[in-house]
């Protein structure tokens, strides 16, 4: 039976996400790549996402809590698999039954960790992340010698040592080079086996690739989408944007001069003018902020105009355009493009949240995978 009745959908092109991937992997030579897909993969569908980025290449996942972990191994999902989030200790039983690594990052966590391993079988696999100035979780850097002395003693499977830069989408700042100082002084006073060692996140993978050693971090940019603009002026390769929105008319009317539309009356028209109603609003996640926004109509722009309601909006044309027309709200239609930067500039805010306001109330369709 038929679920989807509105034509409001977001299409994910699983090919651009296997494009990403393999200049990520080509850029960072070497390294391993691990897939972060936090967040239903930034909005895009966690489990079609981790099935592409471990056929293009992707060697671990990174999710951020116990609950985004246990709901891709219940899914089949039987790939290394770090939760970098804060972990209760409670869940570090079922964390050693389904082979998940966690996230060490305060010595009251470690003590806490030690104890109940007690009364467990087996060892649990950690990370140990050092706080070098993100200020989130993460061990100071003081710490270091105590949190290795004290692993060492009890039933911990170390795997890996990371950080997480605070500034590595900007041009060269301060911070990002203190951090890399300290993470690689930490790193010196590791003297157990080796080690997964993995700093960068995607900024610092595009920007910096001597810094990827063992392993890479990369979120944002496998979804095609530029940590920030100073990134996307130095990058040296385009990504492709995989995700786009779109609808279709639902009606049209040609609206008088001096008339209003939509709540508040905060739009008039300053002549005769052909308005179309599309069946998306912010409770889709296309939020009131983006009045103003432009659409996609036969590759012309027209602007959304009026308040944004609940379940509708309305557009502006330049012209009467059938019930049925396809308005794209991002991706590309006849030679233009609306970029997820776009919605983030009209919006001030950054392009990482832009998929992520995308509701469930919007299906998903796949393409190219």
């Amino acid at each position: 039976m038929e679920t989807n009745y509105r034509p409001t959908k977001a299409i994910v092109d699983l090919s651009a996400i296997d494009h990403n991937i393999k200049l990520l992997k080509k850029r960072v030579e070497g390294a391993k790549l691990i897939a972060v897909v936090k967040a239903d993969a930034y909005g895009h569908g966690v489990l079609q996402i981790v099935r592409q980025a471990l056929r293009s290449g992707a060697s671990m996942l990174a999710v951020a809590t116990p609950d985004e972990a246990i709901h891709l191994r219940e899914n089949g999902v039987e790939a290394e698999l770090l939760v970098m989030g804060a972990s209760p200790v409670r869940f570090i039983e079922v964390a050693i039954k389904h082979n998940i690594n966690l996230t060490a990052y305060s010595m009251e966590w470690l003590e806490a960790a030690a104890e109940e391993l007690e009364r467990e079988v087996g060892s649990l696999k950690i990370h140990m992340k050092f706080d070098t100035g993100m200020r989130r979780i993460g061990f100071q850097p003081e710490e270091a010698e105590a949190v290795f002395g004290f692993v060492g003693q009890h039933p911990f499977s170390v795997e890996g040592l990371y950080t997480h830069f605070a500034t590595a989408d900007e041009a060269e700042n301060p911070l990002f080079l203190k951090q890399v100082k300290e993470i690689n002084t930490i790193r010196k006073k590791w003297r157990g086996k080796d080690l997964l060692f993995h700093v960068s996140n995607s900024a610092a993978a595009i920007l910096h690739p001597e810094l990827s050693f063992d392993a890479v971090r990369t979120g944002i940019s496998i979804y095609g989408i530029t940590p920030s603009a100073y990134v996307k002026k130095e990058m040296p390769f385009k990504l492709q944007q995989a995700m786009s929105l779109e609808t279709e008319i639902v009606h049209v009317k040609k609206v008088k001069k001096g008339e209003t539309l939509s709540y508040g009356a905060t739009y008039m028209c300053e002549k005769d003018e052909w308005i179309a109603t599309l069946p998306i609003g912010y409770a889709d996640g296309l939020i009131r902020g983006l009045q103003g926004q432009e659409v996609l109509v036969q590759g012309e722009r027209m602007p959304i105009v009026g308040r944004i309601c609940m379940d509708q909006c309305m557009i502006r044309l330049t012209e009467r355009f059938p019930v049925g027309e396809k308005v794209q709200l991002l991706g590309s239609q006849k030679g233009d493009t609306i970029l997820i930067e776009d919605w983030a500039e009209k919006l001030g805010t950054i392009p990482y949240e832009i998929p992520c306001i995308l509701t469930n109330r919007v299906p998903k369709e796949y393409t190219g995978g």
